[in-house]
C-alpha cells in the first residue's frame, strides 16, 4: 500500500513538475511524512527524511521536464546561468539549516507554507503582473540565494518561487516555466548532496537511508514521477490550465490539513 501511495503521488508530482515547472515537493514530503509515520520511524527524523528524499526524486523530475521544455525552445538559459550559483549556495544552507531544527519546527514551517502554495494556486495562475526587469548578475543570484533556502526548507524544486519571480520581472510565463523546470535541477543536486552529508551517521533513520534519502521511497517516486513529467510538459504548452492548477491547489490544502492534524493531537 505504501508502495502504491508513493507512485500514485509521484506521478502526480511529476506531471506537476511539466506543467507548472514545480518539482512536486509540496505533494511528495507531506506524503512521505504519513508513510514514514505509519512505518514508526524515528519522529525527531522524520521531517528530514522526507525533506532530503523529496529533493532527491526531484533531480530526476526536473531532468525530465527540462529536457521536454529545452526541446520546445522555452528555457531561458541565460537566467538559468546567472540564477544557479546563488541557487547552489542557498540550497546547500537550507539543508544544514534544516538538520539543526526540529522535526515539529519543520513541520509547522512546511504547513504554514503548504496553505500559502494553495492560496496561490487556488487563484489559477501563478503568474504576476510584470513591474521590473530582471536584475543584474548579482541581484538574480541573491533572489536565486533566497529561493534556495526555501526550497532546501520546504524540500520543494522552487517553482512555486521563481516563477512568479520571474513573471514580475516581466518574463513570459511559459518560458518562467519552462526555465524554473530547469532551475529544479540545480536546487534538487545541491539539496539532495546537502541532507546526504547532514544525515551520515544520524540515528534512527528509516532502513536503506543514505544520510537522510530512503532509498525505497526514493526508487518508487522517481519511476512514476520521471514517467509522468513529459506528459506534463506537453499540457504546459496545449491547454488552458486553470482548473488542474485549482485541483493541486485542494490536494496541496488536503495534506496541509494532514499534517496539521497531526502536529494538534
Amino acid at each position: 500500500m505504501d508502495l502504491l501511495i508513493l507512485l500514485l503521488m509521484g506521478g502526480v508530482a511529476g506531471a506537476m513538475a511539466g506543467l507548472l515547472g514545480i518539482g512536486g515537493g509540496a505533494l511528495i514530503v507531506p506524503v512521505l511524512v504519513i508513510v514514514f509515520e505509519g512505518q514508526k520511524v524515528n519522529p525527531d527524523v522524520i521531517m528530514q527524511a522526507a525533506l532530503g528524499t523529496s529533493l532527491a526524486t526531484i533531480v530526476f523530475t526536473a531532468m525530465s521536464s527540462t529536457l521536454a521544455h529545452h526541446r520546445r525552445g522555452a528555457v531561458d538559459w541565460t537566467i538559468f546561468r546567472r540564477i544557479a550559483p546563488g541557487i547552489v549556495v542557498g540550497t546547500l544552507a537550507g539543508a544544514a539549516l534544516a538538520d539543526q531544527l526540529t522535526t515539529r519546527t519543520l513541520k509547522i514551517m512546511f504547513v504554514i507554507f503548504m496553505f500559502a502554495v494553495a492560496a496561490q494556486f487556488a487563484r489559477g495562475t501563478m503568474a504576476t503582473r510584470a513591474h521590473a526587469r530582471l536584475p543584474g548578475a548579482a541581484g538574480t543570484g541573491l533572489v536565486g540565494t533566497v529561493i534556495g533556502v526555501a526550497s532546501a526548507l520546504f524540500g520543494i524544486g522552487g517553482g512555486s518561487l521563481s516563477v512568479p519571480f520571474m513573471t514580475w520581472c516581466s518574463v513570459p510565463v511559459k518560458r518562467a516555466v519552462a526555465t524554473s523546470a530547469a532551475i529544479g535541477l540545480p536546487i534538487a543536486v545541491s539539496g539532495a548532496i546537502g541532507y546526504l552529508v547532514a544525515g551520515l551517521g544520524e540515528p534512527g533513520r528509516p532502513p536503506w537511508s543514505v544520510g537522510y534519502i530512503v532509498l525505497p521511497a526514493f526508487a518508487g517516486i522517481v519511476v512514476a514521477s520521471t514517467a509522468a513529467a513529459p506528459f506534463g510538459a506537453r499540457l504546459a504548452h496545449r491547454l488552458s490550465d486553470v482548473t488542474l492548477r485549482r485541483i493541486f491547489a485542494l490536494f496541496v490544502a488536503i495534506l496541509g490539513l494532514r499534517m496539521l492534524w497531526g502536529l494538534l493531537r
